[in-house]
């Protein structure tokens, strides 16, 4: 059972990984070729759309395999659920064009209005896609999801190499009517983004042939946005914890200093890539076996023991980035107008070990359908990050940002386990996790802020931390390896 669930999390694990490592990836093209203040529109428009994404798909991905066990007619399942996604994407594109000119005024960017209705466009076709993406996890094809998001990765990558680094180098000749455009810039990446999405959509056209307007249920419907509702704001709350600092960076500075602090502090952000790819690829695969596995009798202790090896994966590379960040973030950014923002990132990678931990933890009110407990734990998280922020941004800076970050998480992933404890017990290794996470962090700090990036010495503290759970682990690997 582990193993087929550990093969497909790799599988469609490896097909995340290349969407979502695009953006890292090409992070150092982008920094050396505008800087802090021409990159910032990119790290401004997208740091918003996560809450659009949220809202597009309202939580129709985890409603559609919660129903997917109780609802017998399956097709009437997908048409209900896609025709919900459909219809969302398609109206939010109709108003974003019609209103793009007082958006990108809101946005307090109207020169940028081109840019804002790429983006618009870039969203709804993702939104379009969504359900497709879901109905091949559900078939059990992995593959093809990956394919897909593999071809997605690598158009848009091939495209943003092709429009920013040897276009430039063409001169006024061009390449087939193309000539490089210095003012449209950044410009650039929302163009490949564009076409990649678009191309994405054509790929998984096919999977919509399951989607039968005679099979819409509008009372199915109401029964599935009552699951999904909570989830939905649960959604946009971390969303802004994760994201919408950036836009606090912006309208809580004095301007010649946001941008920059705005496009730092999502640059160097982007180290916690490595962090956030895995936990995606993990609840990619594990969401569907945590509701397929829920009615079998050793299932909460599966998910103690998946929670075990989440928590070991998490602090192996929490404690293996800090060990070595000094040298990943030079020969990553490669910008010295960027550095000054590296001492943060220890703070947000331990912070994403704990919203890892809260996913995880997540499942006993998805389970139980009290998903109003997960927007009443992201609220809370909400409210601790804007407060945060708003009272110390002024002062601190983005420093205030990844400090709120950190303790959103953190109380959001004690409040989740206390309610979990109460009403879906699982026997979780506690002592065994307490140990993971509090030497895991200790060793982060030494390595990083005591020990000054100290190569030696910091691997150092991660082959002990690798042996210490090589040892305690012995026995369950030795069982994965027999099985």
């Amino acid at each position: 059972m582990y193993k087929k669930l550990l093969g497909q999390t790799a599988i469609y694990g490896f097909g995340t990984i290349i969407i979502r490592l695009f953006p890292f990836i090409i992070s150092p093209f982008l920094t050396r070729a505008f800087g802090p203040t021409a990159l910032a529109p990119f790290v401004d428009f997208y740091s918003v759309a996560g809450i659009m994404i949220v809202l597009l798909s309202h939580g129709m991905e985890t409603t559609f395999f919660r129903f997917a066990e109780k609802e017998d007619d399956h097709q009437k399942l997908i048409t209900t659920s896609t025709f919900s996604v459909v219809a969302a994407s398609l109206i939010f594109m109709l108003l974003g064009f019609t209103f793009r000119n007082s958006i990108a005024e809101a946005f307090k960017t109207p020169d940028q209005v081109n840019f804002l209705t790429m983006m618009v466009c870039i969203l709804g076709i993702d939104g379009l896609s969504t359900m497709p993406f879901v109905i091949l996890r559900k078939t059990g094809r992995p593959k093809k999801f990956a394919l897909i998001k593999i071809l997605n990765g690598l158009i848009n990558f091939v495209l943003l190499l092709f429009f920013i680094v040897f276009l430039p180098q063409l001169g006024d000749k061009g390449l087939l009517g193309f000539v490089y455009n210095e003012n449209f810039g950044v410009g650039y990446v929302f163009v490949a983004n564009l076409i990649a999405s678009t191309a994405t959509f054509l790929l998984l056209f096919k999977e919509l042939k399951e989607v039968k307007l005679r099979k819409f249920s509008f009372p199915l419907w109401k029964k599935m946005m009552a699951y999904s509702l909570p989830i939905t704001i649960a959604g946009l709350a971390g969303i802004i914890n994760e994201t919408l600092d950036r836009q606090f960076l912006k309208y809580l500075l004095p301007e010649e200093k946001s941008t920059e602090q705005m496009a730092i502090y999502g640059t160097v952000c982007r180290l916690v890539t490595f962090m956030t790819l895995f936990r995606q690829a993990y609840l990619m695969g594990i969401e569907p076996f945590f509701f397929s596995h829920s009615r079998k009798e050793n299932s909460r202790q599966a998910y103690s023991k998946l929670m075990t090896f989440f928590v070991v994966a998490n602090c192996l590379m929490l404690l293996g980035l800090c060990a070595n960040l000094e040298w990943i973030s030079h020969e990553y950014i490669r910008n010295p107008a960027y550095y000054s923002g590296i001492p943060i990132v220890p703070l947000v990678l331990i912070a994403s070990v704990f919203l890892g931990i809260y996913l995880n933890l997540s499942i006993w009110y998805k389970l139980t359908d009290k998903t109003i407990f997960g927007a009443y734990i992201s609220i809370i998280g909400a409210v601790i990050t804007i407060g945060i922020n708003y009272f110390f941004i002024p002062e601190y800076g983005y420093w205030a940002s990844a400090w709120a970050t950190f303790f959103s998480y953190f109380i959001m992933m004690v409040i989740s386990y206390g309610l979990g404890h109460y009403y879906y017990p699982i026997p979780y290794n506690m002592k065994k996790l307490f140990l993971y996470l509090g030497l895991s962090i200790l060793f982060s700090y030494l390595s990083y802020y005591t020990l000054k990036g100290n190569l030696i010495f910091g691997n150092g503290l991660f082959l002990i931390f690798l042996g210490l759970v090589l040892f305690l682990e012995r026995n369950t690997i030795k069982n994965f390896r027999k099985s």
